[in-house]
C-alpha cells in the first residue's frame, strides 16, 4: 500500500486496483480509545483490514476498484470532548470550531495538531469527494452481548443507532429530614427515582430501544436534608430516528406527570443529538453472503454504540461487520475476543472485499 498521513492525523493506505486512480472501497476504524480501555475497540478493524490487503498483495491480486484502509484519528473524543474528528474530516464535515476546544491542560486542538506536525488550516484537504469512495465498510467488536448469547462469531450491522442526551432538572423544596411529614414533602430525589423507573419501563417495552440515566447530582446533598433539587442525565438510543424521538417524548411526558403529581418544577435541556446512520441494505446483503459462505447464520443487529460510519455516511453508503466479544464487555481492560472468532471474521471480511460489487 501507498501510505500517507492526512491533515487531521488519519493514517491512510491505498492498494491500487486493476489500474491506477480507480474509486475505492474504503475500510477502516479508529486508532484511539478511551481511558482504562481494552485492546480491540477500533484497532481490530484497522489491523484486520490491513491483513486482508496483505493477502491480496501476497497473491498479486488486483480488483476492479482500489482498496483504502484508514486508521481514523480521535473517534472517541476523550481529549477534547468532540467525537468523530478524523472521519468527519474525510467526509468534509469537520467543524472548525473544534480547533478552539481545549483539553484538561488548557491546550487547544489547534495547538495540539501543530505540535504533532500537522497544519490545522489544511484539514479541508483531508476531505474526499463522494465519487472517490464506492462504500465504507468497518469490522468492529460488537461491544455488546447479543452474538455471544446466540453462539455466533460474527453479525451484520443494520444501523448505527442514533442518540439523544438530555439534562433533566427537578426543583422541589429542601427541608429538615426530621420535621417535615412525608405527605407534605416535595422531595426532588424521590421524583427522580420515579423518573428513572419510567425510563426503564418505556425503554424496556420496545425491541432495540435503550434508555439510560447514568449520572445524578443531588442538592444540597446532606444526610439530614430533604433533597430540594436533582439534576440527572438521560441517554436515549434506537435504530430509527422515529422510534428514538417517540420514546424520548414519552419519557419527557412521564417526567412532567411525575413533577405535577409531586408539586415540583421540571426543566429538560437537550444536550446532544446524533441521527441514526442506516447501513445500506445492498452492503448488508454482501456481508451476509460472505458469512453464509462460512456455513454460518448471518445474524443482523443494530449497533448501540457510535462509529465512524456516522460521519462517513455523508459521502458513501456504509456497512459494518460485528465480531463477538466476551460477555459484551468493552471500554474496559477486560475486553476480550478469541483467535477463532478473529480468524472467521477475517475470512468473511476478505471474501466480502474480493466479491464486492459496487451499487449500480
Amino acid at each position: 500500500m501507498q501510505m500517507r498521513l492526512d491533515a487531521i492525523g488519519n493514517v491512510v493506505g491505498r492498494y491500487e486496483g486493476e489500474r491506477p486512480g480507480l474509486p475505492c472501497l474504503m475500510l477502516g476504524s479508529h486508532l484511539d480509545t478511551v481511558r482504562d480501555a481494552g485492546k480491540y475497540d477500533g484497532m481490530l478493524g484497522v489491523i484486520t483490514a490491513i491483513e486482508c490487503v496483505a493477502c491480496l498483495s501476497a497473491r498479486n491480486q488486483r480488483l476492479p476498484f482500489a482498496v483504502e484502509v484508514v486508521g481514523f484519528a480521535d473517534e472517541e473524543g476523550v481529549r477534547f470532548n468532540a467525537t468523530l474528528l478524523g472521519s468527519s474530516a474525510v467526509a468534509g464535515r469537520f467543524d472548525r470550531a473544534n480547533l478552539d476546544r481545549t483539553d484538561a491542560a488548557g491546550k487547544t486542538m489547534r495547538e495540539a495538531l501543530s505540535e504533532f506536525g500537522l497544519d490545522p488550516d489544511a484539514i479541508p484537504t483531508a476531505a474526499r469527494r463522494p465519487g472517490e469512495v464506492l462504500a465504507y465498510a468497518e469490522l468492529h467488536i460488537e461491544q455488546g452481548p447479543v452474538l455471544e448469547a446466540e453462539g455466533l462469531p460474527v453479525g451484520v450491522v443494520t444501523a448505527i443507532n442514533g442518540g439523544n442526551r438530555y439534562a433533566i432538572e427537578l426543583f422541589g423544596m429542601a427541608g429538615h429530614a426530621g420535621t417535615v411529614p412525608m405527605r407534605l414533602r416535595r422531595d426532588a430525589l424521590a421524583a427522580a427515582a420515579e423518573c428513572v423507573l419510567a425510563v426503564e419501563r418505556i425503554a424496556g417495552a420496545e425491541a432495540d430501544l435503550v434508555g439510560t440515566v447514568g449520572k445524578i447530582d443531588v442538592a444540597p446533598g446532606a444526610i439530614n436534608v430533604i433533597p430540594g433539587r436533582v439534576r440527572f442525565s438521560l441517554d436515549v438510543r434506537a435504530p430509527t430516528d422515529a422510534q428514538r424521538e417517540h420514546a424520548a417524548a414519552a419519557m419527557h411526558a412521564a417526567f412532567a406527570a411525575i413533577a405535577r403529581h409531586r408539586g415540583l418544577a421540571l426543566d429538560i435541556e437537550p444536550v446532544w443529538e446524533a441521527k441514526t446512520a442506516a447501513c445500506a441494505p445492498w452492503i448488508q446483503g454482501q456481508l451476509g453472503a460472505a458469512i453464509e459462505a462460512e456455513s454460518l447464520s448471518a445474524r443482523r443487529l443494530p449497533s448501540g454504540a457510535g462509529h465512524d460510519g456516522m460521519a462517513m455516511i455523508a459521502i458513501a453508503d456504509i456497512g459494518m461487520l460485528f465480531v463477538r466479544c466476551k460477555r459484551g464487555i468493552s471500554h474496559n481492560p477486560a475486553e476480550a475476543i478469541t483467535e477463532g472468532d478473529v480468524e472467521v471474521a477475517s475470512r468473511v471480511f476478505l471474501r466480502f472485499i474480493e466479491q464486492f460489487r459496487p451499487k449500480r
